[in-house]
């Protein structure tokens, strides 16, 4: 622990003893910005409200709350430290933190992603403010409706927006997943799009024409991370099947593990409590943004499905290879979404080659999430690449009836 989070421990520990806390993070709208390498600046908004709790002295004390607002989401943040001029945002996913200190009304301070190697840092400020982009945006542009989008590094995507006056909410969908809740305007000839999840920002800008083109786009990732992109109004553009992407490898029809529980237990598929059951599984990392979009759908498909003789289990590739680092990480997920099934640490990384190596019968692995459906003779029988959250909209609806349908054909089958 260095010394800024020593003082600052000791100085909240101190003052949180006392009904009279203060602090300049008042109650109410914040507009927000994370400074990228490029100059770019990718903004978002984040709602403070206070929490009062009764001591049993008859004292009471004030916890500063957030939500970060991204579209309909709101993301919760408890973890929120805050006294006089400085502020310690604990993300309560993802590892990563907000540290600042105000400079007249402004939150000035940075923005830091807890790697296993290094700690990635970028600058971050907030005001008091009711908007993302412009105060006034004024347009007579439209985008609403589906585009099919094509990105210079070699992704195609589907693009959903919808648009109410100038603001402008919908997601980017590729074969590995989506871009969550994007928020933005329209302004003049240009569109704006940003999100941001307490780890994961991202700014999208284009020129709308005429001619129901989107150009000049560009793209602004994280710290660094650049792309450009054009898309075309296609209300037909759709993303190869999610089902035909990732598969086993020729004459395969079984897939096996061993891998540890977080209380340290070997579990595997051949174990008896997934005998003549349905099995999800699910890969996933507590640091992908949709897969945590798929835990929340699980648990709630769990709840439903699990009496009916459905298995979940959660294979956790981690950023580290650490034990109890990943351990520490997807007890955060676990907690945060109630999840009830097992979830295993597999001790290999979320790199696609480690992931072979752990599951060698897989071909054609593209990324996190991809979930396993295997039936109750222990033969996989489908395995879908991806998943779309619920800031897809319909996409998130389709694939959830699907994915449940699927799964009363298994069950019903002797």
């Amino acid at each position: 622990m260095n010394r800024f989070n020593i003082f600052f421990s000791i100085i909240f520990l101190f003052f949180a003893s006392s009904s009279f806390t203060q602090s300049k993070l008042h109650t109410g709208i914040w507009h927000a910005g994370i400074k990228t390498q490029s100059g770019k600046e990718i903004p978002f908004t984040f709602e403070v409200t206070n929490k009062y709790i009764a001591l049993s002295n008859h004292d009471t004390i004030v916890k500063k709350q957030l939500v970060i607002i991204n579209g309909s989401e709101r993301f919760k943040v408890n973890d929120v430290k805050a006294y006089g001029d400085s502020v310690l945002i604990h993300m309560p996913l993802f590892d990563a933190d907000i540290k600042g200190k105000f400079d007249g009304n402004t939150l000035k301070g940075q923005w830091i992603k807890h790697l296993p190697n290094r700690e990635a840092t970028a600058d971050f400020y907030a005001v008091a403010g009711n908007y993302r982009f412009f105060k006034a945006p004024k347009s007579t542009h439209n985008v609403q409706g589906r585009w099919s989008a094509i990105f210079a590094s070699g992704d195609t995507t589907v693009a959903e927006f919808k648009q109410v006056g100038t603001k402008v909410t919908g997601t980017f969908l590729t074969t590995t997943g989506d871009y969550r809740f994007l928020e933005g305007v329209v302004n003049k000839d240009s569109l704006y799009l940003s999100t941001f999840d307490g780890t994961h920002a991202y700014l999208f800008t284009a020129k709308i024409n005429p001619n129901n083109t989107l150009t000049d786009g560009k793209q602004y990732a994280g710290y660094a991370g650049t792309d450009k992109w054009t898309a075309v109004k296609n209300a037909k553009a759709k993303l190869p099947d999610a089902y035909s992407l990732t598969y086993l490898k020729p004459g395969a029809k079984k897939i096996d593990f061993t891998f540890t529980d977080l209380d340290g237990k070997k579990v595997s598929l051949s174990d008896d409590r997934f005998k003549n059951k349905v099995v999800i599984l699910q890969i996933m990392g507590s640091w992908c943004p949709n897969c945590m979009d798929e835990t929340a759908y699980m648990v709630d498909f769990y709840k439903k499905y699990h009496a009916k003789g459905v298995e979940v289990v959660g294979l956790a590739y981690e950023r580290s290879i650490d034990f109890n680092r990943s351990k520490k990480s997807v007890e955060q997920l676990k907690d945060r979404f109630n999840v009830t099934y097992p979830l295993l640490i597999t001790g290999y990384t979320s790199d696609k080659k480690e992931l072979i190596k752990s599951l060698p019968v897989l071909a054609n692995f593209m990324g996190f999430p991809t979930t396993i459906i295997i039936d109750k003779k222990g033969d996989v029988r489908k395995i879908h690449t991806g998943f779309s959250g619920p800031g897809t909209g319909k996409y998130y609806t389709d694939f959830t009836t699907e994915f449940e349908k699927l799964n009363n054909e298994l069950l019903a089958e002797k």
